[in-house]
């Protein structure tokens, strides 16, 4: 990661910074689908308990620019500042930024009724684990594609680090094992 580019929302009275978040992220998304990008990463460089009013894109200045070519924001573009593609200093910290996944859901508990895999006793105590393990994580609140339902992507960052870990990222800009520069 040699480059990145900062994407600031600016929120209004009609727009919430947390939906205008929600909605910029859900294009990125979009556009890194559409460019197959495994080698483009983000990170939220303000986050602090919420994500912040930041998204940073980290990738060749190549790659950045072919994604700022497809122009992705759209009819958002008037709610965000988007800073000119810069090189990353030279001292920075590096650490992943990955997806939080629970392993007990409400869609994992009803397939297990659906095959009459679980009965109703065992139910009760996975629907009452299930709301023990809540997270704490910050996360975005994105609409399925496949069934326009909402649904959460918890945001989790891994310990600061001196070195940097090569691999790729999600469509999401995400990763368990590439890290991004933090600065």
């Amino acid at each position: 990661m040699e480059f990145y580019l900062d994407i600031q929302v600016h929120p209004d009275a009609e727009m919430r910074e947390n939906v205008l978040m929600n909605k910029v992220y859900s294009k990125l998304h979009k556009a890194l689908c559409d460019l197959n990008a495994i080698d483009i990463g983000v990170s939220f460089p303000r986050y602090k308990v919420i994500l912040g009013d930041v998204i940073r894109v980290h990738g060749t200045e190549g790659r950045i620019m072919a994604l700022q070519a497809t122009q992705w924001l759209g009819g958002l573009s008037s709610y965000c500042k988007v800073r000119a593609v810069q090189a990353i200093p030279s001292q920075v910290a590096y650490r992943t930024v990955s997806r939080k996944q629970a392993n007990m859901t409400e869609a994992k508990l009803r397939r297990l009724i659906k095959r009459d895999s679980i009965s109703k006793e065992a139910a009760k105590q996975y629907k009452a684990k299930m709301f023990t393990q809540g997270f704490d994580n910050a996360y975005f609140e994105l609409e399925s594609t496949s069934n326009n339902q909402l649904y959460r992507r918890y945001i989790e960052f891994g310990c600061l680090q001196d070195q940097e870990k090569l691999g790729n990222f999600d469509s999401f800009g995400l990763s368990k094992v590439a890290t991004i520069p933090w600065f």
